[in-house]
């Protein structure tokens, strides 16, 4: 299960955008640094099995204390309080209206000012849910939540919370009457609020968030697809040893509710020989419209021409979500030319290195053959001119 709380630590200059960090369940100290060469940024979040509080450098009370730190809860509540949800499920209809309520709690020895506002959701490349970065418009979810209330009411609200003590904050999803039926991730976040009048070039951004599982009611059509399957052969270097098959591909989700993806590729090479299934690492988590990249790796594979292979996705149900319809797994196909490059090369090199050897034998051979044969010359000569009766005998 998804845990609630987010934390984004991040050093920019005002023109640089946020990146995004993970969904945690324990949000730990973020730091970071400047330097005088430009803008620097950094993120950090971390995870463990309970809680939802974040802690950082407070940018207002550190010109008093540097060393002051503020520590903060974001928690889906009641208009009493906290109520144990670790996050917000929400089901409205097309044009309809949900209310619901954030405490903010602040856990410090000071008080504390924060924003807090709501964003769309979003998977990072190692599959963690997050927020659309700091400063980026919401355009699905996160644009039909309204913090406040009354003439007040509107998509951020800053909020004063004093010393060990919450703050709760009414919102209402606004859902429109032509929004399609399915998931629209969303959460609601509070980060540190810079304090007023602040023009320094570099601020510390760092909020803590509860997710909001938005679904609009309606017909669900849950699916996925297999795109971008690319399949390439690598050797090893090792003549005698084989290579690997490596495959490469995107699921895209093409329904509107999330889904997880287990994916399972099999490969064999001419006339079925080497058959073998791997299975992939799975995708826990892959939203509406959005995609993950995977990949897997088949050992042990000899060129010896081509390989090919399935790749079969089944989706997954996603934590407590319900889905009453049948999921159809996604299918695709690779194939990869498995040719024998370093072992031609390896007998290239040999072959290079036989005649080598038997050229310079015959050469040798040659050059001790002339030596021989200049030596015998040389002495039937000698024993010519040393034998009077040979010598008269010729004249």
């Amino acid at each position: 299960m998804l845990a609630a709380t987010l934390l984004t630590g991040v050093l920019v200059t005002p023109a640089a955008s946020l990146p995004a960090t993970a969904l945690a369940a324990t949000a730990l100290p973020a730091t970071g640094s400047t330097a005088a060469a430009g803008p620097v940024s950094s993120t950090g979040a971390s995870s463990s099995g309970t809680g939802r509080a974040a802690t950082a450098p407070d940018p207002a009370a550190a010109t008093a204390d540097p060393a002051t730190k503020t520590t903060w809860a974001v928690e889906p509540a009641t208009a009493d309080g906290p109520d144990g949800r670790v996050s917000f499920r929400l089901t409205v209809d097309p044009g309809g209206l949900a209310s619901d309520h954030v405490t903010v709690t602040n856990f410090s020895d000071h008080p504390a000012t924060f924003d807090v506002y709501a964003s769309d959701g979003v998977v990072t490349a190692d599959g963690q849910f997050d927020l659309l970065p700091a400063g980026t418009t919401p355009a699905d979810g996160g644009a039909w939540i309204t913090l406040g209330e009354g003439d007040a009411a509107g998509p951020t609200q800053r909020v004063e919370v004093a010393a060990e003590s919450s703050v709760t904050v009414p919102f209402t999803v606004s859902v429109p009457a032509d929004a399609t039926p399915g998931d629209h991730p969303a959460g609601v976040v509070a980060a540190l609020a810079r304090p007023e009048g602040d023009a320094s070039a570099v601020t510390f951004d760092t909020r803590v968030g509860a997710r909001v599982h938005l679904r609009v009611a309606g017909e669900l059509a849950p699916a996925l697809a297999l795109t971008d399957v690319r399949a390439t052969y690598e050797p090893s270097w090792n003549p005698f040893a084989p290579g690997a098959v490596r495959v490469d591909y995107t699921v895209a989700n093409e329904g509107n509710v999330r889904l997880g993806a287990d994916t399972q590729v099999a490969g064999s090479g001419l006339f079925g020989w080497n058959a073998r299934d791997v299975v992939a690492p799975a995708q826990r988590e892959v939203l509406p419209g959005q995609e993950a990249s995977g990949s897997v790796v088949l050992d042990g594979v000899w060129p010896l021409g081509k390989v090919s292979g399935d790749l079969t996705t089944t989706p997954l149900v996603v934590g407590d979500d319900v889905i009453e319809v049948a999921l159809a797994p996604a299918t695709g196909t690779y194939t990869a030319w498995t040719l024998p490059w370093v072992q031609l090369g390896s007998l290239l090199v040999l072959v290079g290195a036989v005649l080598a050897v038997l050229r310079a034998r015959r050469r040798r051979e040659a050059r001790t053959q002339a030596r021989i044969d200049a030596a015998v010359a040389a002495r039937t000569d000698t024993a010519g001119a040393a034998d009077p009766t040979h010598a008269t005998a010729s004249s």
